[in-house]
């Protein structure tokens, strides 16, 4: 893989690996029977990376995720269009090295008898619909008049290639309907569900697909598209891997704001509004160059401009769109703009000639700073480049507007830029809508696919934001406490600690703050494995013997009575070498390498490289090697980790980035430091009809506007009741409105009812000057009523006894029976009673004091 995938990736991949074996098994089983597996993440998730790396493992084994290849597995990949799988195509190139030779579009004349093993073959509906050459002459029934002989002497069609395919015991067939894209299942055509149809349950001979995995936005989607096809009662469906959304947004991959402009009244407002779009994304060019300049990067991101059009746009109208454009922009190059239309070629207007561009092609030709779009580009392709959307399109096609959002919410880095809300947003701006079809769109926003209908995933469409700053009133010293104070990351399910202790020692080797870590970390390692040779020297000669004898049974039957016998013989290379590599993806293949290199050393006896192999195979098996080693890597990675804290908080943020990252590589939460906020996008006003109403204001907050003040209209009644609370006691210097997501957000983990890591964000943290100087306090209102209550406060007790006296107080609030209580949790008595309670409000009833 050329990208390195993200936590909750790999888990998805793992996962999917897992049921994609079971539905194998069950298919070459003496059932036969056909099967299922389903991969459910949202737009902009990485679903095509995902899917190279599945393919990759199952062509080639993945040490990372314990998988053997499977020398007889052929991938048909199915959508709609051929567009789309063009796309699908590019995108595995770009993830996958190994698989740049091996992605196939099926075309007339395709002149193989059976579908060859390693490959993955792109098919779409038009190749199979009754008309095309491919299958031609199939099925006498579904062809046309005088065209139902095979074509051009191929002497089996597309549909004979797939019965010999899956007919093959050598074979095994696993099809990805790639459902997500648009149609699937729910054209108006009939040939779609029929050609699914036919492809999942079978027809006219041809057997039904082995496996099926659907690759959907949504489980609906996949669900839809199979209940299209009127799926058979002998498929059975395995599992559906759902990638949870809050950790997709917690990866930083996608932006966490959508910003909404419109026209205030009504009118032809066109020209003005795409001048405002071009300011702002000159404005976004801008602060990615100083972001660039500032973390000592060479190539900043060239932000885009995506303006949508109609579907038949008046060559006048469009002239004199990018007239404005120039006149707005006029050091913009004419090789900058291109457009993706379905027309393909070159179109004029006016005096000006646009020349096409794929989109695929649209994020790496950076050159291209404004592209013209119609719908199309709402489907199959996506371009994190894209920061900034004027739409053309009238007021009704609101769904278009949501789809392209799922084009442009990837982030340009692959990461949140830690703090910065205009980096970390896309703006879309609508001449032709007004405040109430604004809202239409926002509420398709919020309950589509873009957000996953989820509250908590820390992503905001916003209304015309003010850019909130850092205030000058809050003194220095609370802002350097902000950066030192405690956050914990998610624990991650599949956590590997040598895999962590080798990234951070090629990470601290890189960024030369320990030169020889990854030799150093090797070495501490095969001194844990020496240490365990010597310990269990038994046990160890026991592996061995097993490692270099091969055991087997001998059934006999004479006279109707049955006898066992059982024989050995010795191991051959061969077997010795599958019991290393066995071995190897146990302790990881780097380390068993390393290990081998170390017995070895320096030796040229064949011998003595044999004896090496065996050595390590037989300390693979023994139950005590695998978690003696994870202990040492944790152990190494925290201790280097602490000793070099303050050197990696002054590398740049894409390194810190890394090391956040390689931190949060475990099981159990870890501490990080919070990154510090540099700006955030906040909506000022309310629109109520047709007025519009300011918000209400605090001073203090840690980024304001101009005048030193920050929107609290957004709060609920007890959170303002708390913070007016705060701000009376006299002693406060600041408040902080704590975000959804990011380095800049104070979390704590928590596990929910079902055992799983979650992250908990409290509302509030509180600055203020002490007689020990400046103190920080979480206070976080939050009802005992909601289904989540006792789950967090679990964690904020478990929080606070490990790092309690590093805050003033630490308190959650709710309201009872009309009055605020408060939860102490500086207090042991409080985290023993909610570490033991089995109901939040009973638990605030009987400890919580009132909050004054």
């Amino acid at each position: 893989m050329r990208f390195t995938l993200k936590d909750y990736q790999a888990d998805a991949v793992g996962d999917t690996l897992r049921e994609l074996a079971s539905a194998r098994d069950f298919y070459r089983s003496a059932s036969k029977r056909v099967s299922s597996v389903a991969l459910a993440s949202v737009t902009g998730s990485g679903k095509t990376i995902m899917a190279a790396a599945v393919i990759e493992a199952l062509f080639w084994g993945s040490d990372d995720f314990d998988v053997v290849p499977d020398p007889k597995a052929v991938v048909l990949w199915f959508s709609d269009d051929p567009s789309l799988n063009q796309q699908t195509r590019h995108r595995l190139q770009q993830a996958s090295d190994r698989l740049r030779n091996r992605l196939i579009t099926v075309e007339h004349p395709f002149r193989h008898s059976k579908l060859q093993p390693g490959n993955v073959y792109f098919v779409n509906t038009s190749k199979l619909s009754r008309n095309s050459l491919l299958v031609r002459g199939h099925d006498g029934a579904d062809a046309l008049p005088g065209m139902d002989s095979h074509p051009d002497t191929v002497p089996f069609t597309f549909w004979d290639t797939l019965r010999n395919t899956i007919e093959d015991p050598n074979l095994t067939l696993y099809m990805v309907l790639d459902e997500a894209h648009r149609g699937m299942g729910r054209r108006s055509s009939s040939d779609t569900p029929t050609i699914v149809k036919r492809l999942i349950n079978g027809h006219s001979g041809v057997p039904p697909i082995p496996i099926v995995w659907g690759i959907s936005a949504t489980v609906q989607r996949f669900e839809e598209a199979m209940a299209a096809a009127q799926v058979k009662e002998n498929r059975v469906h395995l599992s559906t891997i759902e990638v949870d959304t809050v950790r997709i947004q917690e990866s930083g991959l996608l932006k966490d704001d959508i910003v909404l402009d419109f026209p205030a009244e009504s009118g032809d407002f066109n020209t003005v509004l795409l001048r405002r779009g071009v300011r702002k994304v000159k404005a976004m060019s801008a602060a990615w160059s100083e972001y660039a300049a500032a973390q000592n990067e060479l190539d900043p991101v060239n932000p885009l401009l995506v303006l949508q059009v109609p579907n038949k746009p008046s060559p006048t109208e469009m002239a004199a769109a990018i007239d404005a454009i120039y006149e707005e922009w006029p050091e913009l190059g004419h090789e900058a703009i291109a457009h993706v239309f379905g027309e393909h070629k070159a179109q004029a207007f006016g005096p000006y000639s646009v020349p096409y561009i794929s989109p695929e092609r649209v994020q790496d030709a950076s050159y291209i700073r404004v592209l013209l779009a119609k719908d199309a580009i709402s489907t199959g392709w996506d371009c994190p480049r894209a920061e900034v959307m004027v739409s053309f399109r009238p007021a009704k096609d609101e769904t278009h507007i949501t789809q392209l959002l799922g084009r442009m919410i990837r982030t340009p880095l692959a990461r949140r830029v830690e703090g910065d809300d205009l980096l970390n947003s896309v703006e879309c701006i609508l001449p032709k809508f007004n405040k109430a079809t604004a809202s239409l769109v926002l509420e398709k926003i919020m309950g589509s696919e873009v957000l996953d209908g989820e509250s908590d995933t820390g992503k905001r469409v916003l209304i015309d934001p003010l850019l909130m700053t850092p205030n000058p009133a809050v003194p220095d010293e609370v802002w350097e406490l902000f950066s030192d104070l405690p956050t914990e990351t998610l624990p991650r399910k599949h956590a590997n600690p040598i895999k962590r202790l080798t990234s951070l020692a090629h990470a601290l080797a890189a960024d030369r703050l320990v030169p020889d870590a990854g030799q150093f970390a090797h070495e501490r390692l095969h001194g844990v494995m020496n240490g365990l040779a010597a310990q269990y020297p038994k046990e160890l000669g026991k592996a061995q013997k097993d490692v270099l004898t091969v055991a087997g049974g001998t059934v006999r039957g004479h006279h109707g009575l049955r006898s066992d016998d059982t024989w050995t013989e010795e191991a051959d290379d061969r077997a010795i070498q599958e019991a290393y590599r066995h071995g190897a993806r146990n302790i990881t293949p780097d380390i068993a390498r390393t290990y081998i290199d170390h017995l070895a050393k320096d030796a040229d006896d064949e011998d003595i490289l044999r004896d090496a192999h065996v050595r390590v195979a037989a300390l693979a098996m023994l139950p005590q090697t695998r978690p003696k080693l994870d202990e040492t890597a944790d152990a190494l990675s925290a201790e280097w980790l602490d000793k070099h804290r303050v050197s990696i908080k002054g590398l740049s943020e894409s390194r810190q980035s890394l090391y956040a990252e390689i931190t949060a590589m475990s099981t159990d939460p870890q501490l990080v430091s919070m990154a510090l906020p540099k700006n955030r996008q906040e909506e000022t006003k309310r629109f109520l009809g047709d007025a519009t109403q300011l918000l209400e204001r605090r001073p203090l907050h840690l980024l304001s506007d101009e005048e030193g003040m920050f929107p609290v209209g957004k709060l609920n009644p007890d959170e303002i009741e708390v913070l007016d609370t705060e701000t009376a006691r006299g002693d406060l210097l600041a408040w902080y409105r704590n975000p959804t997501g990011g380095r800049d957000s104070m979390s704590l983990a928590y596990q929910d009812r079902h055992g799983d890591w979650r992250t908990l964000r409290p509302d509030f943290l509180f600055f203020i000057d002490t007689t020990e100087g400046v103190k920080g306090s979480i206070i976080d209102p939050h009802g005992a009523w909601l289904p989540d209550s006792l789950a967090k406060l679990r964690g904020m007790a478990r929080f606070a006894r490990s790092y309690g006296d590093r805050f003033h107080r630490i308190e959650s609030i709710s309201r009872v029976d009309g009055h605020l209580r408060v939860l102490d949790f500086t207090l042991s008595t409080v985290r023993a009673a909610a570490l033991n309670a089995s109901d939040a409000d009973l638990l605030y009833r009987e400890i919580a004091t009132p909050y004054v």
